[in-house]
């Protein structure tokens, strides 16, 4: 506050002068070199966060993806045992069906056969049906088995890429140029581990 010529300095002033000042005393004292370092990494840490988050997506679409063809298998899995269990009672009514046969006077033998050949036919379009939904099953499963692996990898870069950035953040605080140097090759491993995840590696 200023009055006739008089400045009373509030304590957000202090602060203010404090900051300054020790923006000035870290400038001077690293230089050029320690403003470009500061901007360097912070740009790094920019792009490692874009790229950190897109894996972090993409290790949720994957997850998510997994459960999609693991629940789709169970679903098949059961469908194909409904089939063989319509399976096995279209058996049961064949082999009633073939005793009554045996048994029959022969006037009949000729409609009761025309029955068991239908149950013939429909037990090879049930078998057909419940093989090919057991293939599925193994299918989705096994897709399940990809995207879970994905996921793992797209989980794995994501992590490395977190600890970089907290590399990053203590390289800020203490100019050490090695924590800097770790920074960047932990965000090349994580890259690398994203390319993989790409790659279904």
């Amino acid at each position: 506050m200023s009055e006739d010529g008089f400045h009373v300095h509030g304590p957000h002033d202090h602060e203010l002068e404090h900051a300054a000042e020790g923006e000035h005393g870290a400038t001077a004292h690293h230089g050029i070199g320690g403003k470009s370092m500061t901007n360097q990494i912070a740009v790094s840490t920019a792009i490692i966060a874009t790229v950190g988050a897109l894996f972090s997506y993409m290790g949720g679409a994957t997850q998510a993806n997994a459960s999609l063809f693991k629940n789709d298998a169970a679903i098949r899995k059961t469908e194909a045992s409904n089939q063989w269990n319509y399976f096995q009672a279209k058996s049961t009514k064949q082999s009633l069906a073939e005793l009554a046969r045996d048994l029959a006077p022969d006037d009949r033998k000729a409609a009761i056969q025309a029955r068991i050949d239908r149950y013939e036919k429909e037990k090879t379009e049930i078998q057909t049906e419940a093989q090919k939904l057991e293939a599925q099953s193994v299918e989705r499963d096994q897709q399940s088995e990809v995207q879970m692996h994905q996921h793992h990898r797209w989980a794995q870069a994501t992590t490395v890429l977190q600890v970089s950035i907290a590399l990053a953040a203590i390289a800020l605080l203490t100019r050490k140029k090695w924590l800097e140097y770790a920074m960047f090759a932990l965000a090349g491993t994580g890259l690398v581990i994203g390319a993989s995840a790409a790659l279904h590696i």
